[in-house]
């Protein structure tokens, strides 16, 4: 059984493209931001998908480091902060699972009359513009 959070500490490196994130506890795990905002995405982002392969694979997660034992083992650079960055995974592996539930829908006659003529994928449309939705909501 995995645990349900993890957090590891990153550094964020600030440069002139961007926002560069590395996990040195997670040698691999890197990723970028193009402002500071979008670099605390990716790092959560990139953090949930690592730590998710790494249990798909069975391999061994180590464990976070202090973020004071690692300050004192980096040596940071000017432009270089450290960052506990959290991975909520239960919501992360249930988007991975392939489950599907069955549910009911009515549309009217003359649109299920053409969609049904043009053999559109019923199932297929409503995940797409669902994810769609949920997109626009964050």
């Amino acid at each position: 059984m995995f645990p349900d959070i993890y957090r590891y500490p990153a550094i964020f490196s600030y440069e002139e493209d961007g926002v560069h994130i590395v996990f040195p506890d997670l040698p691999g795990c890197i990723t970028f931001g193009k402002d500071e905002g979008d670099a605390v995405r990716a790092a959560r982002e990139a953090l949930t998908l690592h730590l998710y392969g790494m249990e798909q694979d069975e391999e061994e997660i180590p464990r976070p480091s202090s973020m004071r034992v690692l300050a004192e083992q980096e040596e940071l650079q000017k432009n270089e902060v450290f960052l506990l960055v959290e991975a909520f995974m239960p919501a992360f592996r249930e988007k991975q699972s392939k489950r599907f539930v069955k549910k009911t829908l009515s549309v009217p006659y003359w649109m299920n009359a053409e969609a049904e003529r043009i053999g559109l994928n019923f199932s297929q449309t409503l995940q797409n513009a669902i994810l769609q939705k949920l997109e626009l909501a964050k």
